[in-house]
């Protein structure tokens, strides 16, 4: 018998060969333009003006929203590292091995066919500019995943450790960051986003007159600790409830300015019209909700729709025209959308690797068919040690183009509730007891896909090295750090944050 994911996918492609827009699809295909995908971190849905944020003014945002293909139904994670390996593999996070952001579970799953390897094959340069968070250890790191060009920050945003592999360089901050380049750590000077998208910029005038190249620019900002430039900060002091939201803002405007620099760039070096930028955020919203949330429910860290939805703007203006896509997309479908693109062929390892589907008829076309399907979220993020299975229906949702069926108390059992989108999107209404069919046909499709993503869970029981690899790394090259004595005595908390180490045993790092 076929997987119901199989299934779905045969009727997708059904469908899709029924369409007139097949044509113009195929028109698209294998176009292979410059790709610059632009991802922040923790901004969410309603944090741009063009959505309707009564206070934030997000205009070069906007500019790629008026002027790209806007997909206004488009889902990817909850949290950072689920949506970040969703995106690069095509497929659901839990069949990548990822549950978590931290305690190893955030590794990309050995084996993994990745974006980068498919379009390299293709004759991609690749770039990756500011956040991974797929992996520290170095079998985990970028380089290892078809990055030609690697300057990243370590763990889940600049400055944190956690016990175990996930950790940035020691003492890191926002400003004046150290960044591992190419297997070396720089001291750069500067604001991290501002010098994320400086390298960035630099390396496609390096690369311009090679063919072609995709740059992976993943901010850290505005993920939190608000640590903002004052003129940003400033823009927004007295216009919203607090110190903290006019942070927020004043991070998002300064990811603005640096993405209006860069198409100012792009025009410049006459790189514009052949190049496809794509901007998403990562998962939902966090410092910006309480100003506005575009009538959703929840937030990052929630299966509600708060948790999930996000931008996603492509413009490239020799070939998309600007419009609205209604039908329901998501992350797993970057990477067959890219690949196509890209006229990169799928191996039949990334074929049954992939859960998504290719956007290409949409964006030709965004009246195009698109069969229903239906979309899983987790939250993940259970306690180290204890069985997945006892989290299986908590913090969990699935959903098809009218319907949302949400479980958040459950444990080893379902606590399902049902909302319909097309009548409360806000998903204020349970209304499954009404419902039962819909009920069973979503909680059935769960399970089978539980039972598809369990086995794949990979990192769950692994165990880290005693300091994070970043840190090791950094003191090799700078020196400092605990001696083997201090190791010893130091708690297993202390001992991976490593700025615990006397000073007697630290050399000066400039």
């Amino acid at each position: 018998m076929k997987s119901f994911r199989t299934l779905s996918l045969i009727a997708a492609g059904v469908f899709a060969a029924a369409s007139p827009s097949i044509h113009a699809a195929a028109s698209l295909a294998g176009s292979r333009p410059n790709i610059i995908f632009i991802l922040t971190d923790d901004q969410g849905y309603g944090d741009i003006s063009a959505h309707g944020n009564p206070v934030l003014q997000t205009p070069n945002l906007d500019r790629l929203h008026r002027e790209g293909v806007r997909f206004t139904d488009f889902h990817v994670s909850p949290t950072c590292s689920p949506t970040r390996s969703a995106l690069i593999s095509g497929r659901h996070e839990f069949k990548n091995g990822i549950s978590h952001t931290i305690y190893e579970r955030e590794r990309l799953a050995p084996g993994t066919v990745t974006l980068p390897e498919i379009l390299r094959g293709a004759g991609y340069r690749t770039g990756i500019f500011g956040k991974w968070h797929l992996g520290d250890e170095a079998a985990y790191r970028p380089d290892q995943r078809g990055f030609d060009e690697v300057f990243i920050h370590g763990a889940g945003g600049i400055g944190q450790t956690y016990p175990g592999s996930c950790g940035d360089a020691p003492g890191n901050t926002y400003f004046d960051p150290a960044i591992l380049h190419n297997g070396r750590f720089v001291k750069t000077k500067g604001y991290c986003t501002d010098i994320f998208f400086n390298q960035a910029l630099s390396w496609i005038e390096g690369r311009k007159k090679d063919s072609p190249f995709l740059v992976w620019l993943a901010t850290n900002a505005p993920h939190g600790p608000l640590q903002v430039r004052p003129e940003d900060e400033a823009r927004y002091t007295g216009k919203v409830p607090d110190a903290n939201t006019a942070k927020f803002f004043g991070m998002i405007a300064n990811i603005d300015d640096n993405v209006g620099r860069m198409l100012t760039r792009l025009k410049e070096l006459g790189l514009e019209e052949n190049t496809l930028v794509i901007f998403m955020n990562d998962n939902g919203g966090t410092g910006g909700v309480r100003v506005f949330n575009a009538g959703m429910r929840g937030n990052k860290g929630s299966p509600w729709l708060g948790g999930t939805r996000a931008s996603s703007f492509w413009r490239w203006p020799a070939r998309l025209k600007p419009a609205d896509v209604g039908a329901m997309t998501a992350h797993i479908d970057f990477l067959p959308t890219l690949a196509e693109l890209a006229g990169a062929p799928l191996s039949p390892k990334a074929k049954a690797q992939v859960d998504g589907r290719s956007l290409v008829p949409l964006l030709a076309d965004p009246k195009a068919g698109w069969a229903d399907r239906t979309l899983v979220t987790h939250v993940g993020r259970w306690t180290p040690g204890t069985s997945p299975e006892a989290w299986q229906y908590r913090n969990c949702g699935i959903r098809n183009s009218g319907w949302q069926l949400v479980s958040i108390d459950g444990g080893d059992k379902p606590a399902w509730q049902l909302f319909d989108l097309r009548k409360d999107y806000a998903q204020t209404t349970d209304v499954a007891s009404a419902n039962p069919k819909v009920v069973a046909e979503l909680a059935a499709a769960y399970d089978r896909w539980w039972g598809e993503a369990r086995p794949l869970l990979v990192n769950e029981g692994a165990t880290g090295p005693k300091i994070n690899p970043f840190k090791a790394m950094y003191w090799e090259q700078f020196g400092g750090g605990p001696s083997e004595e201090d190791l010893r005595k130091m708690d297993p908390a202390a001992r991976i944050e490593g700025n615990a180490a006397p000073k007697k045993n630290r050399k000066k790092t400039g």
